[in-house]
């Protein structure tokens, strides 16, 4: 085992936490405190609809026992997944489980405010020379290099023990590597600093690139979208962990325009979408793109969604077509707005997308997700009880449209869908009209509070005229 020290890193003050033994130290992150959201308005988000979270991270490579002790009385725990059967044991006030293999996962105490999230890699990990001229080599400690513009065939390293406060880009390069187990922070970064010439939003930014991996990191505070990756080609991304996303339209991983994607084994708590297929206009040109989003697998992944969707194509959708998407053995730990969502309106032809064995999680009671109208507005959740919804496959105009028509969506597969909470979540299949339709939805094995459902009725589906062909299995 390996645990990773972090000299001058402020320590959260909320938990203690010990792997075999082993003091691991635990670190500070701010997110979302409610779920309260606007597009983009000239100014950021204030910090009183915010509070801090922890999280630590560790490598394994066989079992090992946990011991948390929380600076306050422990008067309920849970530990999300639920699907990873970690069950708590509490005494005197300290919280001990096992963790047999690698994943992540979220330590709640009396709720879900501050928790702790816990990030297990696996032990084994590639550490590049120190000397090699492609490789940007970051040791122990705390650096600020600023903007990092990537070249053909460079190699960004991260050490377990280095906070890197940075943003990095890449344009028109191929073979290239962010790896590491460190913290790259981008929280320096105001949403409007974006230079005239290196176009970086976000805490990484890859336009037009092939060949790509990005592995074993944490990401902290990104400016804007964390991770875009944008009509790029080849692109592997496993084992990054997503945390601090608190600031208005804060995605996790946004893959545009893009093909042969392959995202696995993350984490991500993001306060907009969290993982999200987009179409988007030509950035130096403002028409369509005909590059589409294409041949993409994401697989053993968890979200923590804040406020907007958690596996979501869209809203932009300008593209040739959005096709063949894999979604599978995925974790929801909590969304406030929407767990599976195609939001279509533009042009693009959307077919060939599977969502296979996916679990969602509901609170007990869920805050109700709302746009900020004024700079001074306050969160008001309002009265009765809110549920977010399951599944969403609509097509409509948008404000982000950019061409002409509107394209169909076809042959959308959802099989062993596990959903847990207080009741049956709503879901919606809308098209627009005869020539933008939603055709051929096959729901197969989905299976609410332990009841496998077998009609739209009684899955609480609302299903429009533009909708055919919707069967459940």
């Amino acid at each position: 085992m390996k645990t990773y020290k972090i000299k001058g890193e402020e320590r959260s003050k909320d938990f203690k936490l010990k792997a075999g033994g082993v003091p691991v130290p635990v670190y500070k992150a701010r997110v979302s405190a409610v779920p309260f959201n606007q597009v983009w308005p000239g100014y950021q988000r204030p910090l009183d609809q915010t509070e801090q979270a922890s999280f630590a991270y560790w490598d394994i490579k066989k079992p090992v026992n946990i011991e948390i002790e929380p600076a306050g009385p422990i008067k309920t725990c849970s530990i999300k997944p639920s699907s990873y059967k970690l069950v708590p044991e509490i005494i005197e006030n300290k919280i001990f489980f096992k963790v047999k293999k690698p994943g992540h996962f979220v330590v709640e105490v009396n709720g879900r405010r501050s928790p702790l999230h816990v990030f297990v890699n696996p032990e084994k990990i590639q550490i590049p020379g120190k000397n090699n001229k492609k490789i940007i080599y970051f040791g122990p400690g705390i650096h600020r290099p600023g903007r990092i513009v990537l070249k053909d065939g460079q190699t960004v390293y991260i050490a377990g023990d280095a906070v890197v406060h940075a943003a990095i880009s890449a344009e028109n390069v191929s073979d290239i590597k962010i790896i590491g187990r460190g913290i790259l922070d981008s929280s320096s970064f105001a949403r409007e600093d974006l230079p005239p010439t290196v176009y970086t939003p976000g805490s990484i930014y890859f336009y037009n690139c092939k060949n790509i991996k990005i592995e074993g990191i944490v990401i902290r505070d990104p400016n804007m979208w964390t991770v875009t990756i944008d009509r790029c080609k080849n692109v592997e991304i496993d084992n990054i962990k997503l945390i601090g996303l608190w600031r208005y339209n804060s995605d996790g991983i946004d893959i545009c325009n893009s093909r042969k994607i392959r995202i696995s084994n993350c984490f991500i708590r993001s306060f907009d979408d969290s993982i999200v297929f987009k179409g988007l206009k030509s950035r130096k040109q403002d028409h369509k793109d005909q590059r589409p989003v294409r041949d993409v697998v994401v697989e053993n992944c968890v979200i923590w969604n804040d406020w907007g969707r958690a596996l979501e194509f869209g809203a932009e959708t300008c593209a040739s077509e959005i096709k063949n998407v894999v979604i599978k053995n995925c974790d929801i730990i909590r969304t406030d707005l929407i767990a599976l969502d195609i939001q279509h309106g533009d042009c693009a032809n959307i077919s060939n997308i599977r969502f296979e064995n996916i679990r969602f999680e509901m609170d007990d009671r869920s805050l109700r997700p709302m746009l900020q109208k004024s700079r001074n507005g306050k969160y008001k959740p309002g009265k009765g009880v809110y549920t977010p919804r399951l599944i969403v496959l609509e097509i409509k105009k948008n404000m982000w449209k950019q061409c002409d028509g509107l394209g169909g969506m076809k042959n959308i597969y959802f099989k062993n869908i596990d959903v847990k909470g207080p009741c049956i979540p709503e879901s919606i299949i809308y098209g627009h009209g005869r020539g933008s339709a939603v055709e051929n939805v096959k729901i197969e094995n989905l299976v609410i509070n332990g009841k496998k459902i077998t009609s739209p009725q009684k899955a609480n589906f609302k299903i429009g005229s533009f909708a055919k062909n919707i069967k459940f299995v």
